[in-house]
C-alpha cells in the first residue's frame, strides 16, 4: 500500500506568559505559486492581540482587502484583530500594513515586506494587494485556516522580502455544471481556491446537451425543460450495453444566485466568464424550443454523453434572435469583457439536409458548411462586440475563417493555439494532454471513474504555455493557461476536488511563476507542506504518492 507524504512543518513551544508561539522553519516556505523574488531574513513577525491591518488610502476595494485579511487573522487566531483606514506612523509597529502607491508596477504586481516589526504590502492595485495577502497567509502556518483552533496562539510570518508578478494576465480554470450541476456554495468554494493560488478567471460552463443551468427570464422552458434530463449513465460510456439509472436530475442557477457569486468572484479578485454553448451542445435548449433545431424536433435533454448531431439551426432568422435575447441576459449578469460561446463540437449533418442552412450558404455566398459555422461565430461575435464585449471560443472556431477580434482557446493540443497566435489573435492554452483534469491521474485501476486519459502531476507541471514555435510578436498574444474539470463522471463535490487538487496547484504556477524559476522537486517539496493547509480548508485532494 502506497504512503501518503505529508511534512509537518509546524511545533509548538510554550513560553512563560501561558500564550503558546507557533513557529516555521523559514527553511520551507511553502508558497505557491512561486513568487519571482524572495529573499528569506532573520527573524519573524508576530501575530498578537493588538496586531491591526492598516490600510491607506481609504477606499472601498482596499478596505474589502483589509476586512478580509483581518477576518482571517481573527477566526484562525482567536484574536479580535482591527481593520481601519491609516496613515503610518512610526508608532504602527505591530501592525499589517496595506500601501496602494501611485507607481509603474504590473497591476497585478505586489512587494512583502515583513520584518520584526511589521509586515508591509505595497501595490498600485488593491489586486496587486489582494495577491500579497495571499502570499502573506501562505507564509502563516497551515492552521491559521482551522477557525477557533488558535486561540491564544501568538502565531509567526517568517521575515521575508518579496517582489512579485505574474508570467501571464490570464491564469484560469473552468467547471461544467452542464453534466453535473454543482450548488453556489460550492462554486464559491471553487473560486476561492483559485484566489488562494492567484488565479483570476473562472469560467463557467453552463449550457450543454445533459443540462441548461442558467435562469433566462424571456425563455422560461430553459429552466422548466432543459435543466433536466430523465436519466444519467451508469458506468462508463464505452460499456456495452449502456447502463441508467432511471432517476431524473436536473438543477439551474436563478438570476439572483448567479449575481450573488459574481459579486463574490468580484471580492477574490476573480472575473466570471460564462459560457452559452452554440451551436453545438444545445439539446438543453433544443428540447425547451424546438423550433430552433433544423428538423424541428422532438428533442430530448441528452441522458449520454458526447457529441450529438442536434444542434441549432444556422439558417433561421429565430435562432439568432434567441441568442441575441439569451446574451443580452447574460451580459446583464456578468461585467466581464470575455463571453464564451463555445463552438467547438458542432457536427454539421443536419446542416447538410436542412433547406434553411442550404439557403443561408447559397445566399451568403459561402462555399460550404465550415464556412457556415465561421458566419455563426462571426454573427453573435458582432452583436457581442456591439456591446463592448469580447467572445472567447474553442479552437473549432477557427474552421471556415475566425472572427476578427476572437480569442482562441486552444484545446485539441497546441496547433490551433500556434495557429490563432500566428494570425495575431490573442490565444488561451488548455490542451487536453496537459491541463484537462477529468483525466485519470495513474492507472486507471487504481482511480476511480473518469473519462479517460492519463494526466499526472508532473506531466501538468512539464507544460510550457507558450510553444516555441512563435516569434516575439506571436508569443505575445499567449494570454495563458486554463484548467478544465469537466464533469460526465464527476458527481459530488469531494470528487471535483480530488480531480482538481493537487493538480490545480500545478497550472497555477505554471501561469504565474517564471519559466526559468520551474523546478518540480521544489514544486513537490513546497507542495508537501502547502497539502496540510488544504487538508485543514476540507479540500479532498489525490494525495501525494512515494512515486511521485
Amino acid at each position: 500500500m502506497k504512503k501518503v507524504i505529508f511534512i509537518l512543518i509546524t511545533s509548538l513551544v510554550f513560553v512563560s506568559c501561558g500564550i503558546e508561539e507557533q513557529k516555521i522553519s523559514d527553511e520551507d516556505l511553502a508558497l505557491i505559486p512561486l513568487p519571482k523574488h524572495v529573499v528569506e531574513k532573520k527573524g519573524s513577525f508576530k501575530l498578537t492581540r493588538s496586531t491591526k491591518v492598516l490600510f491607506y488610502p481609504d477606499n472601498e476595494e482596499l478596505k474589502a482587502n483589509a476586512e478580509f485579511l483581518s477576518s482571517l487573522i481573527s477566526e484562525g487566531t482567536g484574536f479580535e484583530t482591527e481593520s481601519k483606514a491609516a496613515k503610518f506612523k512610526s508608532s504602527d509597529k505591530g501592525s499589517i500594513m496595506l500601501i496602494l502607491e501611485d507607481n509603474e508596477m504590473n497591476p497585478e504586481e505586489y512587494s512583502l515586506s515583513v520584518s520584526q516589526q511589521s509586515a508591509v504590502i505595497k501595490a498600485n492595485t488593491a489586486t496587486g494587494i489582494f495577491y500579497g495577502i495571499q502570499t502573506l497567509r501562505q507564509l502563516l502556518p497551515p492552521e491559521i485556516e482551522r477557525a477557533g483552533m488558535g486561540m491564544n496562539i501568538n502565531w509567526e510570518i517568517p521575515a521575508v522580502e518579496i517582489q512579485d508578478e505574474p508570467r501571464y494576465p490570464y491564469r484560469g480554470m473552468m467547471l461544467d455544471v452542464g453534466r453535473y450541476f454543482f450548488p453556489p456554495e460550492f462554486v464559491k468554494r471553487f473560486i476561492d481556491l483559485m484566489a488562494l493560488h492567484k488565479m483570476n478567471y473562472f469560467h463557467w460552463h453552463l449550457t450543454e446537451d445533459q443540462g441548461w443551468r442558467i435562469q433566462i427570464n424571456k425563455y422560461p422552458k430553459l429552466t422548466e425543460i432543459g435543466a433536466f434530463r430523465d436519466e444519467s449513465v451508469v458506468g462508463h460510456l464505452r460499456d456495452k450495453p449502456l447502463k441508467f439509472d432511471g432517476q431524473r436530475y436536473g438543477g439551474f442557477y436563478t438570476q439572483d444566485e448567479i449575481r450573488d457569486v459574481v459579486a463574490y468572484a468580484k471580492t477574490r479578485h476573480v472575473t466570471v466568464i460564462p459560457e452559452i454553448e452554440m451551436p453545438g451542445h444545445s439539446l438543453g435548449a433544443l428540447a425547451s424550443y424546438p423550433e430552433l433545431g433544423c428538423t424541428g424536433g422532438p428533442y430530448k435533454v441528452a441522458t449520454r454523453w458526447g457529441v450529438q448531431k442536434d444542434v441549432y439551426c444556422a439558417g433561421k432568422e429565430e435562432t439568432f434572435q434567441f441568442l441575441e435575447d439569451v446574451l443580452t441576459e447574460v451580459m446583464d449578469l456578468f461585467p466581464s469583457e470575455y463571453i464564451h460561446i463555445g463552438g467547438d463540437e458542432s457536427p454539421k449533418d443536419r446542416w447538410k439536409k436542412c433547406d434553411h442552412c442550404q439557403a443561408r450558404i447559397m445566399g451568403e455566398n459561402l462555399k460550404n458548411e465550415d464556412e457556415l459555422q465561421s458566419y455563426f461565430i462571426r454573427r453573435i461575435e458582432k452583436f457581442l462586440n456591439s456591446h463592448g464585449r469580447q467572445i472567447i471560443g474553442w479552437d473549432e472556431i477557427l474552421e471556415g475563417g475566425l472572427a476578427p477580434e476572437a480569442t482562441v482557446m486552444s484545446w485539441r493540443g497546441t496547433e490551433g493555439g500556434i495557429e490563432a497566435a500566428k494570425e495575431l489573435h490573442d490565444v488561451i492554452m488548455s490542451p487536453t494532454d496537459y491541463l484537462y483534469i477529468d483525466y485519470y491521474q495513474a492507472p486507471s485501476e487504481d482511480e476511480p471513474l473518469a473519462i479517460g486519459g492519463f494526466l499526472p502531476l508532473q506531466k501538468v507541471y512539464s507544460y510550457e504555455p507558450t510553444p516555441e514555435e512563435l516569434n516575439e510578436i506571436e508569443a505575445r498574444h499567449i494570454l495563458g493557461a486554463q484548467g478544465n474539470l469537466w464533469t460526465e463522471y464527476i458527481k459530488t463535490a469531494d470528487y471535483a476536488d480530488y480531480m482538481a487538487y493537487p493538480r490545480a496547484c500545478a497550472i497555477a504556477e505554471i501561469s504565474w511563476s517564471q519559466k526559468e524559476a520551474k523546478n518540480y522537486d521544489d514544486f513537490l517539496k513546497r507542495l508537501n507542506l502547502h497539502l496540510e493547509r488544504l487538508d485543514i480548508m476540507g479540500v479532498k485532494f489525490r494525495p501525494l504518492q512515494e512515486d511521485e
